[in-house]
């Protein structure tokens, strides 16, 4: 099985590399605008332009960038489509970064860079870490993060700042305990989260502080090898070590670090400055609990933070909705696109309570669906009352949102808030 794995890579390679000869994408220092203009957005909502494009072409080839066909995918039929069909696509990055097809030879891994069997091998050491009965013992811990965070925000006062005060640090903090990261080592760990999303830059900044990150965890893998601690890390060491390696322990936790981080951050952020717009929502989750469950999965929708999914790569030539696709092809699924189609009864306006609700793809879906989705809907779903509760006269301090720009993550870097008269002491 490996060698026919490999020999795909290789035809998928040397196909690629017969039309347009080597490629390596982190040595590009620029991502033109013809290719990045799909993650600009309007405030909250994708650009007209793609919405347009949706309706007429879902599935559209929209350039070509180094001798690469790379086409993008607005609907939502077809970009479950493209995103359950492992057979035709792969998701191995490594041979458009100048790293072979062996995954001991580079720092790019992990479950989202990672095909069949191999990541069928690792999901299957992963998920049970986030299976529901071992996240519920995460619920204090999260629910303790957050208060202290709330504490934290009251303490600013008239300073107070959303993103920095509250929506990075409660994600931040709850994956460090998840990985069990030492506190003494946290701050340096910070600053690698966000470089790695913005293609600002291009290339070179975002696969820069993938290696960054990685680097750390790698000499952190090996340092709980010695000496397993109470995190995932060190509870998958105990349980598999024998079957996993530090290269692909440390992908994993990259992998967690990449799904839990900055996209928690930015729903926190983005979805209160949401709820703020809709004042009767964000009143409701303080007077009707049972009603954050709705909320937190319209949010999900209605924002989709993860623009687009993994890069797919086409292994042979093959058709998607009508479309030929060749190999060595560049498939980028659009998460946010495809969660305003309004053939399946999405569009762009806030309404959790919708009759019928919209089965959508903030997570992304398939087998490569983000195995953290439910520890990330937790957070959610303790957070945004908490706050609710604590400050029920929250209102935004400047009319003008900074929504970043060209990130695959949409975000803000800061978000200045009132507290109101009505701050709680503390929260009940």
């Amino acid at each position: 099985m490996r060698r026919i794995r490999t020999q795909i890579q290789g035809f998928v390679r040397n196909r690629l590399m017969s039309r347009v000869g080597p490629v390596d994408l982190s040595k590009v220092d620029r991502v033109p605008d013809r290719l990045v203009w799909p993650l600009l957005r309007d405030e909250f909502d994708p650009i007209a332009r793609l919405g347009e494009l949706r309706a007429t072409a879902p599935v559209h080839r929209l350039t070509s960038f180094l001798g690469i066909d790379v086409w993008v995918v607005t609907g939502d039929a077809e970009v479950r489509e493209v995103l359950t069909n492992a057979n035709d696509f792969s998701n191995d990055i490594r041979p458009y970064v100048g790293r072979s097809g062996d995954a001991s030879s580079g720092d790019i891994g992990g479950l989202g860079f990672t095909d069949p069997p191999d990541h069928t091998r690792l999901r299957r050491l992963l998920t049970p870490e986030f299976t529901m009965r071992r996240l519920a013992r995460l619920r204090p811990g999260i629910t303790a993060i957050v208060e202290r965070q709330l504490d934290v925000l009251a303490e600013r006062g008239d300073d107070a700042d959303l993103v920095r005060d509250f929506a990075f640090p409660v994600p931040f903090l709850v994956i460090c305990e998840l990985l069990g990261l030492p506190a003494e080592e946290r701050e340096s760990f910070r600053s690698l989260a966000s470089a790695r999303f913005d293609v600002t830059g291009g290339g070179a900044g975002a696969l820069g502080a993938i290696s960054g990150s990685r680097e750390y965890l790698m000499d952190f893998t090996r340092r709980q090898r010695q000496a397993p601690g109470e995190g995932l890390v060190g509870q998958i060491i105990r349980e598999h070590g024998h079957e996993i390696n530090d290269f692909d322990l440390a992908g994993l936790a990259d992998g967690a670090f990449t799904g839990g981080l900055e996209t928690s951050a930015s729903m926190l952020a983005l979805g209160t400055a949401v709820l703020l717009e809709h004042p009767e929502h964000y009143r409701r989750l303080i007077d009707d609990p049972s009603s954050v469950d709705a909320t937190v999965d319209e949010l999900l929708r209605y924002l989709s933070v993860v623009q687009i999914a993994f890069p797919r790569f086409a292994k042979r030539d093959l058709q998607v909705a009508g479309e030929k696709v060749k190999a060595g092809d560049v498939v980028i699924c659009h998460l946010a696109g495809a969660g305003r189609d309004p053939r399946v009864g999405a569009d762009d306006t806030f309404d959790p309570d919708r009759v019928t609700a919209v089965s959508h793809l903030a997570f992304g879906h398939g087998f490569h669906r983000c195995v953290g989705a439910e520890l990330a809907k937790m957070e959610l779903r303790i957070a945004y009352p908490a706050l609710a509760r604590r400050f029920p006269d929250l209102s935004l301090a400047t009319d003008q949102i900074d929504f970043r720009r060209k990130s695959i993550v949409y975000g803000v870097e800061s978000l200045p808030v009132r507290l109101g008269s009505g701050v709680v002491v503390a929260s009940t």
